[in-house]
């Protein structure tokens, strides 16, 4: 097997000169890096990272934790996390924790194993693991949250606005005359604290809105088949919501098949607004109207601090984005029925 010194003399340089190649070919010369890309080439040299890894304390590897893998929203993240990685020389390990703060201890303590340089994470509810992330940073690890951050948390985020596109959404329902207006969100639960749907009540309050207590009824649980049963109580009730907003793409694929269920017709009977603009809202009929997120640039802007701090060596600095959402109009919010 190639090692490093048989390329360095392959190519007539010196081994550092070699290394430069690989983890600073900028500071080459165009000649001299040719001469040992063309060594590297004709050897068949793979480098060990670990090895590079071991010398530093941390290897060029980036931890990704989401909430759910197979929701669209965090599979767009993840790839343009993985792309800002590759462009830098990057390895991206990404793993979820299904919104469980349970689930996430031991995928921590996997990638620390794994000596990370930084961590991506979208912290999961029911519980906190601060402490670890504490103690993760304390050892050298780069944490940044993302989509939603423990209260009080110490670290560098990326954040969707969420008071403000609760508002957009709102507004938008309320100009269109709509006043019984149901979110299909988490309230009355301290273990979830969900900034939409906190900031919800605020908003409507804001707008000069009432909100009767009794749609404000949490998501019995996380997903599609949480919002599906919501819609399915709001809907029944003597005097039902004219317009459902739904937490995020899932909730509202949820809310659409019990609206289908129950014969209701968006947006004649009901408005159907959702978070998250996912591609197959514009085949249903009528297309989904939505609030939607810049994940490319959320992904993007937390692999770049996560990369930045750990080339530099830079882990107290915190950084704090709120990127604004984009209210997508097509078709399934009409003025309500009088």
């Amino acid at each position: 097997m190639a090692t490093i010194k048989d390329v360095a003399k392959r190519a007539g340089v010196s081994p550092t000169t070699a290394k430069r190649a690989l983890y600073e070919p900028h500071l080459l010369a165009s000649e001299t890096l040719e001469r040992v890309r063309k060594a590297i080439e004709e050897l068949g040299y793979e480098p060990d990272l670990n090895a590079g890894g071991l010398r530093r304390g941390w290897n060029k590897t980036i931890g990704l934790i989401v909430g759910n893998i197979v929701e669209p929203f965090f599979a767009n993240l993840m790839r343009s996390v993985v792309r800002a990685g590759r462009e830098k020389g990057y390895a991206v390990i990404a793993m979820e924790n299904e919104y469980q703060a349970e689930n996430e201890l031991p995928v921590l303590r996997m990638l620390y194993g794994y000596r990370v340089g930084g961590l991506i994470i979208r912290s999961g509810f029911w519980g906190s693991n601060l402490d670890y992330l504490k103690r993760l940073h304390q050892r050298g690890v780069y944490v940044v949250e993302i989509d939603h951050f423990y209260p009080g948390s110490p670290f560098s985020h990326v954040m969707l606005d969420n008071e403000k596109a609760v508002l957009e959404g709102v507004r938008y329902l309320a100009d269109l005359g709509h006043r019984r207006i149901a979110f299909l969100g988490h309230f009355h639960n301290p273990q979830v604290p969900d900034e939409r749907s906190l900031a919800f009540p605020k908003v409507m309050q804001a707008l000069g809105l009432s909100l009767p207590e009794a749609y404000l009824r949490s998501l019995p649980e996380l997903g599609e088949q949480g919002a599906y049963a919501l819609t399915h109580e709001l809907m029944r009730l003597p005097e039902p919501p004219t317009a459902l907003f739904a937490l995020n793409g899932t909730g509202a694929a949820g809310a659409l098949r019990a609206l289908r269920e129950l014969g209701l017709r968006i947006p004649q009977d009901v408005s159907l607004l959702t978070f998250d603009n996912y591609s197959w809202m514009e085949l249903v009929v009528p297309p989904l109207d939505a609030i939607e997120q810049p994940v490319e640039e959320m992904g993007r802007l937390a692999a770049q601090l996560v990369i930045q701090a750990m080339e530099a060596r830079d882990l107290a600095r915190v950084v704090r984005y709120r990127l604004p959402g984009k209210l997508v109009r097509r078709g399934s919010c009409a003025p309500p029925q009088r």
